[in-house]
């Protein structure tokens, strides 16, 4: 909701000039209503001066007497108004001289307590840096032994209630973290049971097929002897071969089996060669 310009010296003018509550005047300018009756009666902000929303356009004196007749309403500013008046940006934290000694306590603190905060809350929360904290955590700090974890909220660094949601912001990233990483397992286990289902089919028995090496040309010459292609040769019987054989051996003739002349040992390689050659 858009605030009016100087909320404080507004409110001042409100009490002193309308018969507003303090609830509403508190919802206009963003106060707390304690605050506006303090102002109301006289403890807070005694040297300010009214500023009147009427005169510099910011609200019509209708809408004021429209929440006159009734509690319950609330003012509004008007959309000329709203449109331009922006929220103020958060500043960095601004922490007294004499409690910046006691941050590396607090900070302390917040890392024994609630490790799940991440180094920029600390840092936002405690007004520090990064670097403080990684030496207050290492205990490299140049003050570590004699740093003792207090309650940042108890010392007035920080408030409980920006304490609170720093905290609630942690768990429900922890939370997340750990929603994600069990979904992850779920998926990586029933991805590796699905491998391992669709594997199966492939494990059946595949029959080997083997084929002959062939016989180096080497080899089937070593194997060949003139014995294995011709045969052993016959043994001469008794009787009319065996003088025919002994004839022929007293007449010098070669001795030859069924009547043909046997080949030479020259003429039996050249026909080996020509065979294992082809």
């Amino acid at each position: 909701m858009a605030r009016p310009l100087m909320p404080k010296a507004t409110a001042v003018w409100l009490v002193e000039n309308t018969t507003l509550s303090f609830e509403q005047i508190a919802a206009f300018c963003g106060l707390h209503p304690l605050e506006v009756q303090a102002i109301a009666d006289g403890e807070v902000a005694q040297g300010i001066v009214g500023f009147d929303p009427i005169a510099s356009s910011q609200i019509t004196r209708e809408e004021i007497e429209r929440c006159q007749a009734d509690p319950r309403a609330r003012l509004k500013l008007a959309d000329e108004v709203a449109k331009f008046v922006t929220p103020k940006r958060r500043k960095a934290r601004y922490t007294p001289v004499s409690k910046r000694q006691d941050r590396p306590d607090a900070i302390a603190w917040l890392l024994k307590n609630f490790p799940d905060l991440t180094d920029g809350q600390i840092a936002k929360l405690v007004g520090t840096t990064k670097a403080t904290i990684n030496a207050v955590r290492d205990r490299t700090h140049w003050n570590a032994q004699n740093i003792k974890p207090r309650d940042p909220v108890q010392i007035g660094i920080c408030g409980q209630h920006e304490l609170d949601e720093a905290v609630r912001t942690a768990r429900r990233r922890k939370a997340r973290r750990e929603r994600t990483a069990t979904k992850a397992g779920a998926l990586g286990e029933s991805g590796a049971a699905g491998a391992e289902s669709a594997a199966e089919p492939s494990e059946a028995p595949v029959a080997e097929i083997v084929t002959p090496k062939p016989e180096q040309p080497e080899q089937r010459k070593a194997g060949l002897t003139v014995e294995s292609v011709f045969g052993a040769a016959a043994k001469p019987t008794e009787g009319a071969s065996g003088e025919a054989g002994t004839a022929g051996a007293a007449s010098g003739k070669p001795r030859t089996i069924g009547g043909e002349l046997p080949l030479s040992k020259e003429e039996i390689e050249k026909i080996f060669s020509r065979s294992s050659s082809r």
